[in-house]
């Protein structure tokens, strides 16, 4: 069965919206998250279709692929996709949705401040990828980057594809833009990522298994919305402190963390 054709299992009670993207959209409500509707609410309306991506639409690569080309990536637990030094004293775990808004303004904002850090060993980055968006938004753009993120994991190449991705989000988050032709098309921006293997673990979702390990994963350790980060344990509040590099950046100094 095509994991496209399925929607996500309804989890009764499992979120409270802080605010879902549309619902800002719809309510002109100021959000700094995107929020998980746990299988329903006024996020999402089942009867209406996603807007549907342009057939080509032009990519963009990563602006700081030199930085992150030099860092690894593995999978732990067989849902957790895991950037750094295994012994790195200090652990940045991070909560995202590819099609949440938010999620790229954190990767293009406070995340910068990691880069640095994680070269250097002093922090591990942990990522849990979520796809709670397109029961919401209508869709799966949320799954298929997933899937497509797991195999780049697997090629050697997620920190740049990661970035790559976020870049080329599009403007408006009901557009349904993570189609396997557009995913392969920004993994071209990546240096020696395409090849028969990655192409086709994107095409034939080779990664099920893991996105949907991922999801559950999201919903049992309670998130609400993405971004959601914590910083050894505690959880980074208020939320905008995450937009901004340089006020995430004091955020990780007053966890102990050594600058880059």
């Amino acid at each position: 069965m095509d994991v496209r054709n399925v929607r996500m299992v309804r989890v009764k009670g499992a979120g409270r919206l802080r605010a879902a993207a549309l619902a800002v959209v719809l309510l002109g409500v100021t959000a700094t998250a995107c929020g998980d509707e746990g299988g329903g609410g006024s996020a999402g309306d089942e009867t209406s279709a996603p807007v549907t991506a342009s057939a080509s639409p032009s990519v963009k690569p990563a602006g700081d692929a030199d930085e992150l080309a030099g860092l690894h990536a593995r999978v732990e637990g067989g849902d957790v996709i895991v950037v750094g030094d295994a012994k790195a004293p200090h652990t940045v775990k991070v909560y995202e949705d590819p099609r949440c808004p938010y999620c790229k303004k954190f990767e293009q904002g406070g995340a910068r401040a990691l880069t640095g850090r994680v070269a250097d060993g002093d922090v591990k980055v942990e990522y849990v990828i979520a796809s709670f968006l397109d029961e919401n938004l209508n869709g799966h753009g949320s799954v298929t980057a997933a899937n497509a993120l797991r195999a780049s994991v697997a090629a050697g190449k997620f920190p740049v594809y990661h970035s790559a991705v976020f870049a080329n989000q599009p403007a408006d988050e009901t557009t349904d833009a993570y189609t396997d032709d557009f995913l392969l098309k920004i993994a071209g921006t990546v240096d020696g990522l395409r090849s028969s293997a990655f192409d086709g673990a994107v095409r034939d979702m080779e990664y099920r298994d893991f996105v949907d390990a991922a999801m559950k994963k999201f919903r049992a350790d309670g998130v609400e919305g993405t971004p959601t980060v914590y910083v050894d344990g505690e959880k980074v509040t208020p939320e905008k402190a995450m937009y901004d590099e340089d006020t995430f950046e004091k955020v990780l100094e007053g966890a102990g963390v050594p600058g880059s």
